[in-house]
């Protein structure tokens, strides 16, 4: 699997992101850490190479073994574009392969091997767990409830449209926090499989800013996220 410019394959991608990780607060390092951030990008370029060498047969491995009728060939691709977040995310092209997407910022932000292996890792879980479809379904269904109670109020044909659509979103938020925890485990399982150290690798949620547990949030809090890799870790 060779490391591609995202540019030349995302245009024909269809960009219904699973997840986007939550952009990493850079800064100095707090006094007393373990981990060194990745200097330059030569090493950073390296280490990212590396990681995903060791990371996307494992992925497919473990794709195969828990699916049936999936595609498992992912294509791992960089944005390279300037100013670009730190950020990753999963996504499907239009034969349905997929996609993880990781921006120069957060392959610089990344300070050590084993943060990347998990954010690739808890990337390739959300194809594996079939987030992206189930996340569609719950925007449908969402979508369908709130038309038909529009409906039976006497909404006109703007207020049923504007209800399908808060339905929609409503639908395909209502469930993300628990697709990030499945992803959260499963991107372990992958991460210690592929010999890295995957409690090390989410120590990036310890610098991130916390969620909290927001109504209708994207992501779960921090530390549910940290909890939910050390317990899987633990199973091992």
């Amino acid at each position: 699997m060779r490391v591609k410019n995202i540019l030349g394959v995302l245009g024909a991608a269809v960009l219904l992101s699973a997840c986007e990780v939550v952009p990493v607060q850079t800064g100095p390092i707090p006094s007393g850490t373990t981990n060194s951030p990745l200097r330059n990008a030569d090493a950073a370029a390296r280490s990212f190479v590396q990681v995903v060498q060791t990371i996307e047969p494992v992925a497919e491995r473990e794709c195969r073994a828990r699916t049936t009728g999936v595609n498992c060939d992912f294509r791992i691709v960089v944005d390279d574009r300037p100013g670009q977040p730190a950020n990753a995310f999963q996504t499907l092209d239009e034969n349905g392969r997929p996609i993880v997407a990781f921006t120069l910022g957060l392959i610089a932000d990344a300070r050590n091997d084993d943060e990347l292996a998990f954010v690739l890792g808890h990337e390739a879980a959300h194809h594996i767990a079939g987030h992206i479809g189930r996340q569609q379904q719950n925007a449908m269904a969402g979508a369908v409830i709130f038309a038909g109670i529009a409906t039976l109020s006497g909404g006109d044909a703007n207020a049923v449209r504007t209800a399908q659509e808060l339905g929609a979103e409503v639908g395909a938020r209502r469930y993300s926090k628990d697709f990030e925890l499945e992803a959260d485990a499963l991107g372990t399982i992958i991460t210690a499989r592929a010999g890295y150290d995957p409690l090390r690798g989410a120590e990036f949620f310890t610098r991130i800013p916390d969620p909290g547990d927001r109504f209708l949030g994207t992501h779960p809090p921090n530390t549910a996220r940290l909890d939910t890799v050390r317990r899987t870790a633990a199973g091992l």
